[in-house]
């Protein structure tokens, strides 16, 4: 009994101790070929109309409730202890830039493109086209992984733009409509108080989001293992790896940019 079990939790250990050095030796390889290899800019573009143009409904809509749900919120609060719905926009628009948009809009991508990312390499993987990529002379990681990492650097920041912008024009629905709060009175609010060195803070955080949803992603797709079974649980383990990633790091990214100064 205690053998089983110190044996299962052996096994286990060694398993994630291959999986991180496998992820390590991706890293390297990827981080090599960047920058002493052709890029493939063709599939880069198609990545990026997959990945952004795709994803830009689904973000938007996100973000446009959330900014809804937080002026639905700060009013509430607000009235609740000062009688009157007060700095709705300041709240709405910090909330927004330095945190929700930059991390709902990654764990969006994540889901979405990022599952598409392991299915589409796992399937190859099993089918083994990667394989006869390594036939044809071409390495995989140049071919697969790298234009799916830089689409997702070019676009993951622009989507995070979008649905700053869309949060906010979501808080100001609900501000006018649920409160009477003049636009202008919302809008001064935001230009009053927000600095650029704001909307910097969660900016720079969405290419750290996107690193982590394109190397996770690739590497359950090229280490699929066991049919179309496995190509699903590649798909989830990717999905869910991504999602805990990105609010792990969020967390070291926001505290190191505030060590910076950048808040």
């Amino acid at each position: 009994m205690i053998e089983s079990f110190f044996g299962g939790v052996g096994r286990k250990i060694l398993g994630a101790s291959e999986e991180a050095g496998h992820f390590t030796f991706l890293i390297r390889s990827t981080l090599t070929w960047m920058f002493r290899a052709k890029i493939e800019w063709r599939q880069t573009l198609i990545q990026m109309g997959r990945i952004g143009v795709e994803s830009l409904p689904v973000t938007a809509m996100t973000a446009f409730f959330t900014g809804m749900v937080l002026a639905l919120q700060t009013g509430a609060t607000s009235r609740h202890f000062f009688n009157v719905p007060l700095f709705v926009g300041t709240v709405v628009s910090f909330s927004i830039v330095m945190e929700l948009g930059p991390v709902m809009t990654a764990i969006v991508v994540a889901g979405r493109a990022g599952a598409a990312i392991a299915a589409e390499l796992g399937t190859m993987k099993v089918t083994e086209q990667i394989d006869a990529l390594y036939t044809l002379g071409t390495d995989p990681v140049r071919y697969l992984v790298i234009p799916r990492l830089l689409a997702l650097l070019m676009v993951l920041p622009l989507l995070t733009v979008v649905s700053d912008f869309t949060g906010i024009t979501g808080g100001l629905f609900v501000a006018r409509v649920k409160y009477d709060i003049p636009t202008i009175v919302y809008w001064h609010d935001i230009v009053d108080n927000m600095e650029i060195r704001h909307f910097v803070h969660g900016f720079l955080k969405t290419f750290v989001f996107a690193c982590v949803i394109a190397m996770v992603s690739c590497f359950r797709g090229i280490t699929t293992r066991g049919g179309a079974e496995g190509v699903g649980k590649a798909t989830t383990a990717a999905v869910v790896m991504s999602m805990v990633l990105v609010l792990v790091l969020d967390y070291f990214a926001t505290a190191l940019l505030n060590a910076m100064g950048i808040t």
